[in-house]
């Protein structure tokens, strides 16, 4: 009889589905090098470059979003669940599957659905404050439900509860919380180097995410001349919207304020303006302080790094962002402030007292630290490879 292990992963859509699941899966791989890795995933989403990529063999499957109005949509329905269903089913007969983890989104609903019918045990991992609809489901039958948060609204069935074991990381942070916590002088000197940033300055980091945050960027480019007479400035502005922060930045400071990043570039301005930065990494590196949205990743992943940061949540929904930065806020690790109130006079009066006082600013980011969780991959891997050989049911 074959050791082998069988594991199937779920979820996808968007990088806040996908970066765990593959995180998860790479730890699973380390533990088990000649284990059967299979990802449940669609075609759409970023999971179909981002899988492969790393290594692994992914199986689609159609979106199949739960309907919150009775429309077209609604009435097509349950064909389409049955459909998805039976082929998620013969993807996990066809795998061998001997435990099922999700991670949220579309895809992991079906998933959830037809392993509990096979009787192959099930994980969820929840990342978001308030948990998703596929996860809800999920939760129905999971023999063991991860989060990143501590009360994120699942009703898990008898004799389980939910276990906060933080936010799985990308391979780049956790190399980084591993880094910053071994040596963070010498990895802020390194960072800064390769971004042509001076070490010895306060750093402050603005990122609104890859489409970046239109108000968050006016309200810090406005004020961009008393924002440098405290700190140097890396200014992510999301993709195409980097012309509009550096004319708003010529006009509080000046054009020869500007500067672009790499080591190149050492010699220009403080205020380094670029649409958007791959190795985030070597920013949050050397970072006195973020400035950002609150997506679920954004939140774990400060956290983990103990930084500091100032969240703005995206003023859409039913305020979900809100959640997610509200623990880190109670726990001293940061400020939140809505979107609406985040002005350049907001700028001028919280941020430059925050950044004036490098006292408070170290004892936010040890607070951050301190609620922060690193080592969520190989504690939700090893409670995956935990379920093999138990009963679904």
């Amino acid at each position: 009889m074959s050791d082998q292990k069988h594991i199937v992963l779920a979820g996808g859509g968007t990088a806040g589905h996908v970066n765990p699941l593959l995180a998860v899966a790479h730890v699973i791989r380390e533990k088990e090098p000649d284990a059967d890795i299979a990802v449940v995933g669609t075609a759409v989403g970023l999971e179909h470059d981002l899988v492969p990529q790393a290594g692994f063999l992914l199986e689609t499957i159609e979106k199949v979003p739960f309907p919150r109005r009775l429309n077209k949509a609604a009435l097509q329905f349950p064909a389409k669940w049955k459909s998805e269903t039976g082929k998620v089913r013969d993807i996990l007969t066809r795998h061998q599957a001997q435990v099922v983890v999700g991670f949220g989104g579309y895809t992991s609903a079906p998933v959830y659905a037809a392993a509990h019918k096979l009787g192959i045990p099930i994980a969820i991992h929840e990342q978001n404050a308030r948990a998703g609809m596929a996860n809800k489901l999920g939760a129905r039958w999971a023999a063991m439900i991860g989060s990143a948060y501590a009360e994120p609204g699942l009703k898990p069935r008898k004799g389980v509860e939910v276990e906060r074991v933080g936010l799985p990381l990308r391979p780049a942070i956790a190399q980084l919380a591993s880094d910053l916590e071994r040596d963070r002088v010498a990895t802020r000197r390194a960072a800064a180097a390769r971004l042509g940033v001076d070490p010895n300055r306060p750093l402050v980091v603005i990122t609104g995410g890859s489409l970046g945050a239109v108000n968050v960027n006016r309200a810090v480019a406005a004020s961009a001349k008393e924002l440098l007479e405290h700190a140097q400035v890396i200014h992510l502005t999301g993709k195409g919207k980097d012309d509009e922060v550096r004319s708003l930045v010529s006009v509080s400071a000046g054009e020869r304020a500007l500067g672009e990043l790499g080591p190149e570039h050492a010699s220009d301005g403080d205020y380094r303006v670029a649409a958007y930065l791959e190795r985030i990494d070597l920013a949050f590196a050397c970072a006195d302080l973020i400035i950002c949205r609150s997506g679920a990743g954004t939140v774990s992943e400060l956290t983990a790094l103990g930084l500091p940061a100032v969240y703005v949540p995206l003023p859409i929904g039913n305020g979900e962002q809100r959640f997610n930065a509200q623990p880190v806020v109670d726990a001293k690790g940061g400020l939140m402030v809505t979107d609406r109130e985040f002005t350049a006079d907001w700028v001028k009066r919280h941020v430059l007292k925050l950044l004036s006082e490098p006292q408070t600013l170290a004892e936010y980011g040890r607070n951050a630290w301190e609620y922060g969780i690193r080592d969520a991959a190989e504690v939700m891997a090893d409670r995956v490879l935990a379920l093999i050989g138990t009963s679904g049911r």
